[in-house]
């Protein structure tokens, strides 16, 4: 265990807990919403801090990044715990601890995590898979020795973090990609169990900080796949973020509490790409259709081809210097 960040004393023997958006309060004994985050007599502890249950070496495009050095790998940690409840996470059995369940994972510390990453040569470590919020001390301990040892830092995140828990990280964060999971009150709140206005603030934050960011949206067939949500979510890109900011609308596949709905066809995933593209979003990209020709990055002047990618993996990249090699036009990102 490890005292915990961001939180105070509320009398009662209550804290109350500033890490996320939920500011949850927490009874002496109990735990927050992410059931990682536990009240001892007063002072709240974080269960998981050196608990790690995934660690992998994985493409930076699985993340999805795609504007983050291309065709480099990315050393994977996670922790159990979500402070989110969505019917359809893919990772459920490591995101959705019980309350009081025990903790499971493998000891690790903040130094043997860089180390790993950089005997595994990858140029950055992500905080992936689960929340990386919810681990946030050591997410943090972890991202400054990386920062000194020349390795980037990526969050995977659903876009929850408090702004003063975001501030504190972000001369350390590099890149994010961030779930904006629709674009209605509604949809939050009966699929996610959160508030939509939260994340779109914590979005721009994020951007206003200089962390580059990348939003993923998994369209689901019925709940938030129609035209209006679509447009709003790409004239909220345009608008508050730019229009360099690349987009990730992906497949949905049935799974975790939410089987009752199909997969997510294709030409729904062509209609949310045109739809970016026609608000004027430069990169819009088809996630989880491998050869479907909606993972390749072209020039937004000349439109040549300058990334062709299959599923992680890239084929080509003509890329030079961070610019298009036929017209010359910077291609957004980070040593792109």
């Amino acid at each position: 265990m490890k005292e915990a960040m961001f939180y105070e004393r509320v009398g009662g023997g209550r804290v109350k807990c500033g890490l996320c958006r939920f500011g949850c309060l927490i009874d002496d004994g109990a735990r927050g919403l992410c059931s990682v985050r536990e009240n001892r007599d007063g002072t709240l502890y974080s269960l998981v801090y050196g608990k790690i249950c995934a660690e992998n070496v994985d493409p930076i495009e699985k993340k999805p990044l795609f504007h983050v050095m291309p065709g480099s790998r990315s050393y994977s940690i996670a922790t159990v715990g979500c402070n989110f409840r969505c019917r359809h996470c893919q990772n459920y059995s490591i995101s959705q601890v019980p309350a009081n369940a025990a903790i499971m994972g493998e000891d690790i510390t903040p130094q043997q995590i860089v180390k790993h990453a950089i005997d595994s040569r990858c140029s950055s470590i992500s905080y992936t898979y689960t929340e990386p919020t919810i681990f946030y001390e050591f997410a943090y301990d972890t991202a400054r020795l990386a920062r000194q040892a020349g390795l980037k830092n990526v969050f995977v995140t659903n876009g929850y973090i408090s702004s003063e828990a975001l501030k504190m990280i972000a001369p350390y964060l590099d890149a994010a990609n961030i779930d904006l999971k629709g674009f209605s009150e509604g949809f939050y709140k009966d699929v996610v169990h959160a508030r939509l206005s939260e994340v779109l603030d914590c979005i721009i934050e994020y951007r206003k900080l200089g962390i580059w960011i990348e939003l993923t949206t998994l369209i689901i067939p019925g709940l938030n796949d129609s035209e209006d949500e679509l447009r709003g979510i790409a004239n909220f890109m345009v608008d508050n973020l730019g229009a360099d900011t690349p987009w990730h609308v992906s497949q949905f596949h049935p799974t975790y509490k939410l089987t009752d709905h199909p997969r997510t066809s294709v030409d729904i995933l062509r209609k949310a790409r045109e739809i970016g593209r026609a608000a004027g979003l430069r990169y819009v990209y088809e996630g989880n259709m491998p050869g479907e020709g909606g993972e390749n990055t072209c020039c937004p002047s000349c439109s040549s081809l300058l990334i062709e990618r299959y599923g992680y993996q890239i084929h080509t990249n003509r890329i030079r210097g961070g610019c298009c090699p036929g017209c010359g036009t910077t291609i957004a990102g980070i040593e792109m």
